[in-house]
């Protein structure tokens, strides 16, 4: 009985996954998109805010990264990865924000963080989307996939640190943000 609801959970997201895929093409989901990621962004800066001052060098444990260090990360990967589903153009994609020493103050982070936001929103704004279904490869992942699936990563993988951060504030006595579904 686990494995026949399993399967059916498989097939159900596989099913609305390839009607999301073939249905992206017209301005209400683009619209959607937009309306997706401007509600991340501004999920990301309420634990941008509510994280104190000097939370911004905190690690958890010493082998993880600082409060800031994974937010510069997260912002990092929103341009890079998003710029293979949007095409659009980094500037200076060379930089690796994490390890900017600048960048690690509570004000820098928010630019930062906020920026990238922005140009992943820019990006989906701008974007051809006939040309979703065209295979790009990120060589130094040696991945070959679709636009719309670059754009899928980006949006789960900024999920995924954000929601590390969680920790973070806790350990620090701070209460996280309310989620933020709709």
């Amino acid at each position: 009985m686990k494995a026949l609801k399993l399967t059916l959970t498989v097939l159900a997201i596989l099913i609305s996954v390839g009607s999301f895929a073939q249905s992206f093409n017209n301005d209400s989901l683009r619209n959607q998109a937009i309306t997706d990621w401007e509600r991340a962004k501004a999920y990301t800066k309420e634990y941008i805010d509510a994280m104190p001052d000097k939370g911004m060098s905190f690690k958890p444990t010493p082998e993880m990264r600082s409060f800031a260090e994974q937010m510069l990360h997260l912002a990092n990967a929103n341009m890079g990865l998003s710029s293979f589903g949007t095409g659009a153009k980094i500037m200076n994609p060379e930089k690796d924000l994490e390890k900017m020493d600048e960048l690690k103050t509570k004000a820098a982070l928010t630019k930062t963080v906020m920026d990238s936001y922005d140009f992943v929103i820019n990006g989906i704004k701008k974007m051809d989307v006939s040309k979703l279904g065209n295979k790009v490869t990120m060589e130094s992942f040696k991945v070959t996939t679709n636009q719309l699936d670059w754009i899928d990563k980006t949006f789960e993988h900024q999920t995924h640190h954000r929601g590390q951060c969680t920790v973070y504030l806790r350990l620090m006595g701070v209460t996280p943000p309310q989620e933020r579904l709709f």
